[in-house]
């Protein structure tokens, strides 16, 4: 069944290259026309334009609790103490285990009974030793407590009381549900159109009658280049308040919108020559009737145009179009608009 907020992305997507369509429609007239040498050859002429539009970027991914940490004794001994279960609600700093501290306790005490003596003394020598020998025991008497490093859920207990544990045993995990983040993946030509704070909307299959907000939260200093060859970046965003339909780890579709509108020029797909290694060349007609090769780096929008990323195109330029036949002329009805990337 088809949801209707994916309906809605889709008609957007749609409406927005429907619209570059009818405009490229509009001016890649012919602008001329007549027969090479050979009598099947067709030379055409078509005017580069631009195009003012809303840049959508397409994403998808999965939801991750805000925060999780696996907690861990720091020291060694049995458990005497474990205070929450599964599911609990626990606040910043709130205990959830302990491990026997005599022996911590007694090693406190003992320094600090020094500590009285050294005072009596005068000894400020023996104070300054004393009082970080103190602090190291404070510590160590810290570490035979677990305690919750934020305000969340209790997502699994794996200690009970009278264990024996060794220091670094994994015991708790807490969790933060009461935002979620996901990280997408952005190519390089995308992310000129992506900054934090920009918003997104997601849908999930839990609540597919609900489009979820989010935003951009963390872009990352470092891309990084994937086996197919494209520079992507991680992009992090987040749900403030999330619906309790939504768990850590289902799926979303959505899209992103640039800020501001964009502008491109757009050239028609049949202009450009492909030579080897993905090269791409047009041949740019001058004011004296000559023809200049030029390089060009372009995006496929579908319909048969491109977005022209690099190259010395301007808006104005007339491109000389060969095609092989009079099959290949523009008048022909389109077909549906495709997606864009």
């Amino acid at each position: 069944m088809v949801r209707k907020n994916r309906k809605k992305i889709r008609k957007r997507l749609t409406a927005v290259i429907a619209v570059i369509f009818v405009l490229a429609a509009a001016v890649f007239l012919l602008i001329g026309e007549r027969a090479e040498e050979e009598p099947s050859a067709v030379v055409r002429e078509a005017l580069v334009t631009s195009n003012t539009y809303t840049q959508i970027i397409d994403i998808s991914g999965y939801v991750e609790p805000y925060d999780s940490q696996t907690l861990r004794f720091r020291s060694t001994g049995a458990v005497t103490g474990v205070f929450v279960e599964e599911g609990d609600h626990v606040a910043k700093g709130q205990r959830l285990a302990s491990i026997d501290d005599t022996q911590q306790l007694a090693a406190l005490q003992e320094i600090r009974d020094q500590i009285e003596e050294a005072e009596l003394s005068g000894s400020e020598r023996d104070l300054r030793l004393l009082r970080l020998k103190e602090t190291n025991a404070e510590n160590s008497l810290e570490y035979t407590n677990i305690v919750a490093p934020f305000d969340g859920e209790v997502a699994s207990v794996d200690v009970d009381e009278g264990d024996f544990f060794e220091g670094g045993d994994e015991v708790i995990t807490v969790v933060d549900r009461s935002r979620l983040k996901a990280v997408v993946e952005i190519d390089e030509i995308d992310m000129q159109y992506v900054t934090e704070g920009q918003e997104a909307e997601l849908v999930f299959e839990s609540c597919p009658e609900e489009t979820v907000q989010a935003f951009v939260s963390y872009i990352p200093m470092l891309g990084r280049y994937t086996d197919q060859g494209i520079g992507v970046v991680d992009v992090e965003l987040l749900i403030e308040d999330p619906p309790a339909a939504i768990m850590p780890g289902f799926t979303f579709e959505g899209t992103m919108a640039a800020e501001s509108e964009v502008s491109m020029l757009l050239i028609p797909q049949n202009a450009i020559t492909r030579g080897r290694g993905g090269s791409e060349t047009v041949d740019v007609k001058r004011p004296d009737g000559s023809t200049e090769t030029v390089s060009i780096r372009t995006k496929y929008l579908g319909e048969g145009l491109s977005e022209l990323l690099s190259g010395d195109v301007k808006e104005g330029d007339v491109l000389v179009v060969r095609s092989a036949g009079r099959s290949m002329m523009m008048d022909a009805p389109p077909s549906p608009p495709g997606g864009r990337r």
